[in-house]
């Protein structure tokens, strides 16, 4: 007699048709890193339902807490819990707007409180500079990397994902069209000296990637990381400096400059606010409190 490992596996409900259409679908709509934190969240969900017995297109509002609920018992983090059940409400909603199900069980699922305040590393307005100078002294590939990072705040799988066709002229203005989170395509303005080190980097080439890895492949987040430690230990910065260590100076830096909120929520792709907000370090300022601009406004009238 034979016996296989699968024999002391349970065997799972399958998913319908209409169920997994619906999984497919969803995450067609998506690319990149955001497909795969997508498909990442929903294979988690879809493993909970499995092991509840709950068909996708049965669950209920008071499943998907008890899901989070779970999630938070494990010790994930509130970000992370309030992500995945974004994801999920997005899944259902799709199903709805497909007419695979009448209405969304996500639609009023309460979500965790979260803390809209930035933990991530922060660089002062000295620090970009020194780090700006250090990446101007070296290559032009990693110039140009670092200048896009920080002085248009890019997320990194936008910056690596560049290509030299993309690169334009509007109005004046260098320009280069990028696709953001959740495929949506963008033109952002380039600086002149992230321009002429694009310029510099991408030389004779009129094609193909902006950043290129030493094998002639594009460069990935990986290797841009590499990079921008690389030349955070040249700056000599002692602190843990990622890509997203700059996205995170450029929000702040530009906040502290009195850009407004709303130009710096565009700017960074954030599609919430209160994103944007976490990073304005002087929000709680007295100086900047609403009754001086009040007082002032009113004074001219008062008198």
């Amino acid at each position: 007699m034979t016996t296989t490992a699968t024999a002391l596996v349970p065997v799972q409900p399958a998913f319908s048709n209409a169920e997994r259409l619906a999984l497919a679908g969803f995450l067609a709509g998506y690319r990149g890193l955001t497909r795969e934190a997508y498909a990442l969240d929903l294979r988690q969900f879809t493993a909970w339902c499995r092991n509840q017995s709950l068909p996708l297109f049965a669950v209920r509002r008071a499943d998907i807490e008890s899901f989070a609920r779970d999630l938070e018992a494990k010790g994930r983090a509130r970000a992370t819990v309030t992500r995945r059940l974004c994801t999920i409400a997005g899944f259902y909603k799709y199903a709805v707007e497909e007419e695979l199900l009448e209405h969304s069980p996500a639609a009023h699922v309460r979500r965790p409180r979260l803390d809209y305040e930035s933990h991530a590393t922060a660089l002062d307005r000295t620090e970009l500079g020194a780090l700006l100078v250090a990446a101007g002294l070296g290559p032009p590939a990693e110039h140009a990397l670092i200048s896009l990072l920080a002085l248009n705040g890019l997320r990194v799988s936008e910056a690596t994902g560049a290509d030299i066709e993309q690169l334009g002229l509007e109005r004046g203005h260098r320009t280069l069209t990028i696709t953001r989170k959740g495929g949506k395509v963008a033109t952002i303005p380039l600086a002149p000296r992230t321009a002429r080190a694009i310029d510099l980097a991408t030389g004779e080439r009129s094609s193909g990637p902006v950043f290129l890895a030493p094998d002639g492949r594009r460069l990935d987040r990986h290797g841009a990381g590499r990079i921008v430690r690389r030349v955070a230990r040249h700056a000599e910065i002692t602190k843990k400096v990622s890509p997203r260590t700059l996205r995170h100076a450029f929000i702040t830096a530009a906040l502290d400059a009195g850009v407004p909120l709303r130009d710096v929520q565009e700017a960074a792709s954030h599609a919430d606010p209160r994103t944007t907000i976490r990073y304005d370090r002087a929000r709680g300022s007295l100086d900047r409190h609403a009754t001086y601009i009040v007082a002032a406004f009113i004074a001219g009238a008062a008198r």
